[in-house]
């Protein structure tokens, strides 16, 4: 490698560092005092920060954490369009998978190319540099520091407009990279609690009794999908038949208008599984799940998953069950387990005679990459060989995808089929964590956990089906189910208490105007949980005007 001065190195590092800085002036909704300051105040901070050593090499390696934020920002801005490094972003860190990692890193070859091609070379010249000793005179660093301390003067005083002049300008949310380390801050104190839960919920109880006769065998399972949005479930009225099964069963009530409260993961399950949701979240650190609820009035419990452990909330849950099992743990990577594997767990504990049972299943349903959710033969919907997530290959996309959504037919189809044969008092509520985009618009958002939502990854299935002993022996609650089958619905608000209703569960912490299964179900304004885990109004999330368009279009509310 041709050898650069230090006075060379000095000036790349201050340059690349600013890369995201003048991303982010494009990307974010921003006053121009805001933008301007924005670029001022971080570039002027590095330049300063470079004049701390005569060595840049050694200043290099002094601030990798902002060439990691830099390299991670541009990455994200491949994926997303649009957002700083969010607090989701560092916690699906820790949380994600190295399987679906690779599967997610396959395709960005791009932004991770841009940060091989800019960054690497940075920390080479820095290595470099720190080898052969080289040093800046103290000239050059005087004059380099005076300069800076101009900018940096510049930066504040267009800063103290942007304060002025945008009430909701706060350096930090808008100011990069302050924001980040805000963000990074966050998710420390976030693991911290969950780390702590088993003593911030010690003690806690629902107090949970069942009203049902205590002769009757029940059986009920919550099926929690993968990334699977409304739109293309054929019940749904899409224009393919992706849920030939669905579409044909009596006792299906199907929600038409549900939003999830979140599209990552690892927050939307944990509230689907408890009484937190966006408008009272923080109660997920000092209460159980509706597992626990469900054990108290006296059901033998079970929680079976097809994704891996990641320390989150979802496994603390699943592991109040009487049984769990995640049944991707110790697999290879590389091993594609099907969810039908899931289906065969409860087909199996259905056997052993359990007279109250409740049953979670933690689906892999729709996760990229799509193609690799069904066997081949399943491919009804062709061709689906591309992988490559780029918006030339969005129909052979859909593709794969709709026959994920065939999959889940299926094996909805199979799990209802097994509660029938068993004829016990029974039901089954399925809904996803959070839809997927699929480059549906000009924005080209493709996946999910953007840190501004859309409308395609909030649209979530919900569809409750109820046994022939169940309907007759409670017809009050399939008339609700079908009174609120067109009402707004929050999913992670109504799950809990809609499953305790319907099983009969009295506990202080049900609260029936959230169960659709009840006649005094009231629809309230949505919200979304955003990244600092506020309940933001529907109306303020950014969905654009084709996100309202297509939601007006089906016939869904909008504020």
């Amino acid at each position: 490698m041709k050898k650069l001065s230090p006075r060379h190195l000095f000036a790349i590092m201050v340059i690349v560092l600013a890369m995201p800085n003048i991303a982010l002036c494009f990307t974010e909704s921003m006053s121009l005092p805001g933008k301007l300051a924005n670029i001022l105040v971080p570039v002027a901070a590095v330049w300063l920060a470079m004049t701390l050593s005569r060595r840049p090499g050694r200043m290099v390696w002094a601030l990798f954490p902002l060439i990691f934020f830099a390299a991670f920002q541009i990455v994200l801005l491949y994926l997303f369009g649009r957002s700083v490094i969010a607090v989701d972003m560092f916690l699906n860190l820790v949380t994600t998978n190295p399987g679906e990692a690779l599967e997610l890193l396959d395709n960005l070859v791009p932004a991770v190319a841009t940060v091989v091609v800019v960054y690497i070379p940075v920390l080479v010249l820095g290595t470099c540099s720190l080898r052969r000793k080289e040093t800046l005179e103290k000239a050059f660093i005087r004059r380099q520091r005076k300069l800076a301390s101009a900018l940096l003067a510049a930066g504040v005083a267009v800063l103290a407009v942007a304060y002025a002049t945008d009430e909701d300008y706060r350096i930090e949310n808008d100011m990069y990279p302050v924001n980040v380390c805000y963000n990074l801050v966050l998710a420390v104190e976030r693991s911290d609690a969950t780390a702590h839960y088993a003593e911030t919920s010690a003690g806690f109880t629902f107090n949970a009794r069942p009203t049902h006769a205590k002769d009757s065998t029940e059986v009920y399972v919550f099926v929690i999908g993968e990334t699977a949005r409304a739109m293309n479930f054929g019940v749904y009225g899409y224009g393919r038949n992706t849920t030939p099964r669905l579409s044909k069963m009596q006792g299906v009530s199907v929600f038409t208008d549900v939003l999830t409260q979140s599209n990552t993961t690892h927050k939307s399950v944990p509230m689907l599984l408890s009484a937190a949701s966006a408008e009272d979240y923080d109660r997920i650190y000092r209460e159980k799940s509706i597992i626990t609820a469900f054990r108290e009035a006296g059901f033998h419990t079970a929680f079976f998953s097809n994704q891996r452990p990641n320390r989150s909330f979802i496994d603390i849950f699943g592991m109040e069950a009487d049984e769990w099992k995640f049944i991707k743990d110790g697999a290879k990577d590389a091993e594609n387990i099907s969810d039908d594997r899931l289906a065969d767990m409860v087909e199996k504990t259905m056997t052993k005679g359990y007279r109250k049972l409740f049953i979670v299943l933690h689906t892999y349903g729709s996760h990229f990459n799509y193609r690799e959710r069904y066997p081949r033969n399943a491919a009804v919907f062709r061709p689906d060989d591309a992988t490559e997530a780029i918006a030339s290959n969005r129909s052979e996309l859909v593709n794969a995808y709709d026959n994920t959504i065939r999959q889940t037919d299926k094996f909805l189809s199979y799990i209802i089929g097994l509660l029938e044969k068993s004829r016990a008092v029974s039901a089954l509520l399925y809904t996803s964590d959070h839809g997927e985009n699929i480059f549906d618009d000009n924005r080209g958002l493709f996946l999910h956990a953007s840190p501004v939502p859309s409308y395609y990854d909030m649209h979530v299935p919900f569809i409750v089906w109820t046994s022939p002993a169940y309907r007759q022996a409670f017809p009050s609650v399939p008339a609700a189910l079908a009174a609120n089958a067109r009402k707004s619905v929050a999913s992670n608000a109504v799950v809990f208490h809609t499953l305790l209703s319907m099983a009969g569960i009295a506990t202080p912490c049900r609260n029936d105007s959230l169960s659709v299964a009840g006649g005094m179900y009231t629809e309230t304004p949505r919200h979304y949980l955003n990244d600092h885990n506020k309940p933001v109004p529907l109306d303020k999330i950014g969905l654009d005007s084709e996100d309202i368009g297509m939601l007006r279009q089906r016939g869904m509310r909008y504020p």
